[in-house]
Protein backbone atom coordinates (compact mmCIF):
# COMPACT_ATOMS: atom_id res chain seq x y z
CA UNK A 1 0.00 0.00 0.00
CA UNK A 2 2.88 2.09 0.92
CA UNK A 3 4.28 1.95 -2.62
CA UNK A 4 0.80 2.42 -4.41
CA UNK A 5 -0.16 5.65 -2.63
CA UNK A 6 3.41 6.72 -2.76
CA UNK A 7 3.58 6.23 -6.72
CA UNK A 8 -0.11 7.23 -7.44
CA UNK A 9 -0.49 10.43 -5.67
CA UNK A 10 0.46 12.94 -3.87
CA UNK A 11 0.02 11.76 -0.59
CA UNK A 12 3.52 11.87 1.39
CA UNK A 13 4.06 8.15 2.18
CA UNK A 14 7.62 6.62 2.91
CA UNK A 15 8.02 3.76 0.46
CA UNK A 16 10.35 1.48 2.24
CA UNK A 17 10.59 -1.25 -0.87
CA UNK A 18 11.16 -0.50 -4.45
CA UNK A 19 10.85 -3.98 -5.86
CA UNK A 20 9.25 -6.39 -8.09
CA UNK A 21 7.38 -7.74 -5.25
CA UNK A 22 5.59 -4.29 -3.68
CA UNK A 23 5.47 -3.18 -7.08
CA UNK A 24 2.88 -6.41 -8.41
CA UNK A 25 1.46 -6.08 -4.92
CA UNK A 26 0.58 -2.40 -5.20
CA UNK A 27 -1.13 -2.64 -8.64
CA UNK A 28 -2.93 -5.60 -7.41
CA UNK A 29 -4.36 -3.08 -4.57
CA UNK A 30 -4.49 -0.29 -6.92
CA UNK A 31 -8.21 0.26 -6.68
CA UNK A 32 -8.04 0.83 -2.92
CA UNK A 33 -5.70 4.23 -4.22
CA UNK A 34 -8.31 4.64 -6.79
CA UNK A 35 -11.15 4.77 -4.29
CA UNK A 36 -9.38 7.37 -2.03
CA UNK A 37 -8.55 9.49 -4.68
CA UNK A 38 -12.56 8.77 -6.14
CA UNK A 39 -14.31 9.46 -2.82
CA UNK A 40 -12.38 12.72 -2.55
CA UNK A 41 -12.96 14.18 -6.14
CA UNK A 42 -16.88 13.15 -5.58
CA UNK A 43 -16.49 15.01 -2.39
CA UNK A 44 -15.54 17.61 -3.92
CA UNK A 45 -17.26 17.36 -7.18
CA UNK A 46 -20.80 17.10 -5.18
CA UNK A 47 -20.01 19.99 -3.20
CA UNK A 48 -19.20 22.46 -5.98
CA UNK A 49 -22.69 20.90 -7.57
CA UNK A 50 -24.39 21.52 -4.68
CA UNK A 51 -24.01 25.47 -4.69
CA UNK A 52 -23.30 25.90 -8.29
CA UNK A 53 -25.04 23.30 -10.59
CA UNK A 54 -23.79 19.86 -12.37
CA UNK A 55 -20.76 21.45 -15.17
CA UNK A 56 -19.35 22.99 -11.86
CA UNK A 57 -19.31 19.76 -9.82
CA UNK A 58 -17.46 17.75 -12.85
CA UNK A 59 -14.60 20.12 -13.38
CA UNK A 60 -14.34 20.43 -9.48
CA UNK A 61 -14.12 16.46 -9.45
CA UNK A 62 -11.69 16.35 -13.05
CA UNK A 63 -9.63 18.91 -10.86
CA UNK A 64 -9.39 17.38 -7.57
CA UNK A 65 -8.24 13.79 -8.87
CA UNK A 66 -5.52 15.62 -11.40
CA UNK A 67 -4.40 17.03 -8.29
CA UNK A 68 -4.32 14.28 -5.94
CA UNK A 69 -2.58 12.64 -8.69
CA UNK A 70 -0.03 15.35 -10.26
CA UNK A 71 -1.47 14.79 -13.04
CA UNK A 72 0.49 11.84 -13.47
CA UNK A 73 -1.99 9.73 -15.62
CA UNK A 74 -3.08 12.51 -18.30
CA UNK A 75 0.74 13.12 -18.97
CA UNK A 76 0.78 8.96 -19.66
CA UNK A 77 -2.55 9.90 -22.01
CA UNK A 78 -0.76 12.65 -23.82
CA UNK A 79 2.50 11.24 -24.11
CA UNK A 80 1.47 8.05 -25.17
CA UNK A 81 -1.04 9.46 -28.10
CA UNK A 82 2.12 11.36 -29.35
CA UNK A 83 3.69 8.04 -29.67
CA UNK A 84 0.96 6.42 -31.30
CA UNK A 85 0.49 9.27 -33.41
CA UNK A 86 3.74 9.24 -34.94
CA UNK A 87 3.95 6.53 -37.56
CA UNK A 88 7.40 5.85 -36.31
CA UNK A 89 9.39 2.68 -35.27
CA UNK A 90 8.89 1.52 -31.38
CA UNK A 91 12.40 2.98 -30.51
CA UNK A 92 11.64 6.33 -32.11
CA UNK A 93 7.51 6.44 -30.86
CA UNK A 94 9.07 5.40 -27.16
CA UNK A 95 11.96 8.36 -27.28
CA UNK A 96 8.59 11.06 -28.15
CA UNK A 97 6.93 9.71 -25.42
CA UNK A 98 10.25 10.27 -22.99
CA UNK A 99 10.30 14.05 -24.23
CA UNK A 100 8.86 16.27 -21.62
CA UNK A 101 7.37 18.33 -24.37
CA UNK A 102 3.35 17.51 -25.78
CA UNK A 103 2.39 17.32 -29.23
CA UNK A 104 -0.58 17.92 -31.42
CA UNK A 105 -2.09 14.40 -30.98
CA UNK A 106 -1.49 14.42 -27.04
CA UNK A 107 -2.66 17.86 -26.72
CA UNK A 108 -6.12 17.14 -28.64
CA UNK A 109 -6.52 13.43 -27.32
CA UNK A 110 -6.10 15.21 -23.99
CA UNK A 111 -8.32 17.90 -24.17
CA UNK A 112 -10.99 15.44 -25.45
CA UNK A 113 -10.36 13.33 -22.74
CA UNK A 114 -10.62 15.70 -19.99
CA UNK A 115 -13.90 17.12 -21.74
CA UNK A 116 -15.44 13.60 -21.83
CA UNK A 117 -14.94 13.28 -18.36
CA UNK A 118 -16.35 16.59 -17.36
CA UNK A 119 -19.32 16.29 -19.77
CA UNK A 120 -20.21 13.14 -18.14
CA UNK A 121 -19.61 13.73 -14.36
CA UNK A 122 -21.78 16.91 -15.26
CA UNK A 123 -24.81 14.94 -16.31
CA UNK A 124 -24.29 12.65 -13.05
CA UNK A 125 -23.82 15.95 -10.86
CA UNK A 126 -27.05 17.05 -12.66
CA UNK A 127 -29.52 14.48 -11.12
CA UNK A 128 -27.99 15.08 -7.86
CA UNK A 129 -24.71 15.70 -6.15
CA UNK A 130 -24.90 12.00 -4.42
CA UNK A 131 -24.88 10.02 -8.08
CA UNK A 132 -22.54 12.28 -9.49
CA UNK A 133 -19.93 11.56 -6.16
CA UNK A 134 -20.42 7.45 -7.03
CA UNK A 135 -19.63 8.10 -10.50
CA UNK A 136 -16.53 9.84 -9.81
CA UNK A 137 -15.68 7.71 -7.36
CA UNK A 138 -16.54 4.30 -8.77
CA UNK A 139 -14.70 5.43 -12.15
CA UNK A 140 -11.69 6.48 -10.05
CA UNK A 141 -11.51 2.91 -8.81
CA UNK A 142 -12.14 0.84 -11.71
CA UNK A 143 -9.14 3.16 -13.46
CA UNK A 144 -6.83 1.66 -11.13
CA UNK A 145 -8.17 -1.88 -11.46
CA UNK A 146 -6.75 -1.84 -15.10
CA UNK A 147 -3.36 -1.23 -14.19
CA UNK A 148 -3.57 -5.01 -13.21
CA UNK A 149 -4.00 -6.18 -16.38
CA UNK A 150 -1.25 -4.02 -17.64
CA UNK A 151 1.25 -5.54 -15.69
CA UNK A 152 -0.55 -8.99 -16.72
CA UNK A 153 2.90 -11.71 -16.21
CA UNK A 154 2.38 -11.99 -20.22
CA UNK A 155 3.01 -8.12 -21.02
CA UNK A 156 6.62 -7.69 -21.00
CA UNK A 157 8.29 -3.55 -20.43
CA UNK A 158 8.81 -1.89 -23.29
CA UNK A 159 11.99 -0.87 -22.14
CA UNK A 160 14.53 -1.17 -18.96
CA UNK A 161 14.05 1.64 -16.39
CA UNK A 162 11.43 3.51 -14.52
CA UNK A 163 8.31 2.42 -13.13
CA UNK A 164 6.85 0.27 -16.12
CA UNK A 165 9.99 -1.72 -15.55
CA UNK A 166 9.34 -2.59 -12.29
CA UNK A 167 5.79 -3.50 -12.02
CA UNK A 168 5.41 -5.14 -15.63
CA UNK A 169 5.20 -8.68 -15.60
CA UNK A 170 4.46 -8.96 -12.20
CA UNK A 171 0.69 -9.28 -11.65
CA UNK A 172 -1.42 -12.79 -12.40
CA UNK A 173 -4.20 -13.11 -14.80
CA UNK A 174 -6.34 -14.82 -11.66
CA UNK A 175 -5.64 -11.70 -9.51
CA UNK A 176 -6.29 -9.57 -12.28
CA UNK A 177 -9.86 -11.14 -12.46
CA UNK A 178 -10.66 -11.27 -9.06
CA UNK A 179 -9.40 -7.28 -8.54
CA UNK A 180 -12.01 -6.53 -11.92
CA UNK A 181 -14.68 -8.78 -10.45
CA UNK A 182 -14.49 -7.37 -6.65
CA UNK A 183 -14.74 -3.32 -8.26
CA UNK A 184 -17.66 -4.32 -10.73
CA UNK A 185 -19.74 -6.50 -8.19
CA UNK A 186 -19.37 -3.39 -5.42
CA UNK A 187 -20.43 -1.16 -8.25
CA UNK A 188 -23.39 -3.25 -9.64
CA UNK A 189 -24.32 -2.77 -5.81
CA UNK A 190 -24.96 0.77 -5.35
CA UNK A 191 -26.20 0.83 -9.44
CA UNK A 192 -26.30 -2.20 -11.86
CA UNK A 193 -25.35 0.43 -14.66
CA UNK A 194 -22.07 1.11 -12.75
CA UNK A 195 -21.23 -2.33 -12.78
CA UNK A 196 -22.06 -2.97 -16.16
CA UNK A 197 -19.46 0.36 -16.77
CA UNK A 198 -16.57 -0.67 -14.79
CA UNK A 199 -16.51 -3.96 -17.10
CA UNK A 200 -16.50 -1.69 -19.86
CA UNK A 201 -13.45 0.51 -18.80
CA UNK A 202 -11.75 -2.75 -18.14
CA UNK A 203 -12.36 -3.35 -21.95
CA UNK A 204 -11.88 0.05 -23.42
CA UNK A 205 -8.71 -0.37 -21.24
CA UNK A 206 -7.84 -3.45 -22.51
CA UNK A 207 -8.12 -1.95 -26.33
CA UNK A 208 -5.76 0.27 -25.51
CA UNK A 209 -3.08 -2.02 -23.64
CA UNK A 210 -3.27 -4.25 -26.45
CA UNK A 211 -2.18 -1.54 -29.21
CA UNK A 212 0.70 -0.43 -27.27
CA UNK A 213 1.99 -3.55 -27.09
CA UNK A 214 1.67 -4.79 -30.43
CA UNK A 215 2.85 -1.22 -31.29
CA UNK A 216 5.64 -0.27 -28.33
CA UNK A 217 6.46 -4.08 -27.79
CA UNK A 218 5.76 -3.95 -24.44
CA UNK A 219 4.32 -1.21 -21.37
CA UNK A 220 5.84 1.79 -19.83
CA UNK A 221 4.94 4.27 -16.87
CA UNK A 222 3.42 6.54 -19.54
CA UNK A 223 0.30 3.41 -20.92
CA UNK A 224 -0.01 2.59 -17.66
CA UNK A 225 -1.10 6.14 -16.84
CA UNK A 226 -2.86 5.95 -20.10
CA UNK A 227 -4.86 2.63 -18.84
CA UNK A 228 -6.19 4.45 -16.23
CA UNK A 229 -7.55 7.56 -17.82
CA UNK A 230 -9.02 5.38 -20.49
CA UNK A 231 -10.44 3.43 -18.20
CA UNK A 232 -11.80 6.15 -15.84
CA UNK A 233 -13.07 7.93 -19.28
CA UNK A 234 -14.89 5.08 -20.40
CA UNK A 235 -16.48 4.25 -16.99
CA UNK A 236 -17.85 7.60 -16.81
CA UNK A 237 -19.45 7.44 -20.43
CA UNK A 238 -20.78 4.26 -19.74
CA UNK A 239 -22.53 5.39 -17.10
CA UNK A 240 -24.26 8.22 -18.61
CA UNK A 241 -25.56 6.36 -21.14
CA UNK A 242 -26.88 3.63 -19.41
Amino acid sequence: MRFGFGTLTVLRVRVHRWDRGAGGAAMVLAPLVGLVVGVSAGAAGALAAWRGGGLLGGEAAVAVGAALTRGLHLDGVADVADGLGSGKPAGDALRIMKQSDIGPFGVLTLVLLVLAQIAALAGQFGVSPVRGALAAAVAATAGRAALAWGCLRSVPAARPGGLGAVVAATVRPGAAVAVTLVVAGAAAALRWQLGVAVLCGVLAAGGLLRRCVRRFGGVTGDVLGALVETAATAVLVAAAVL
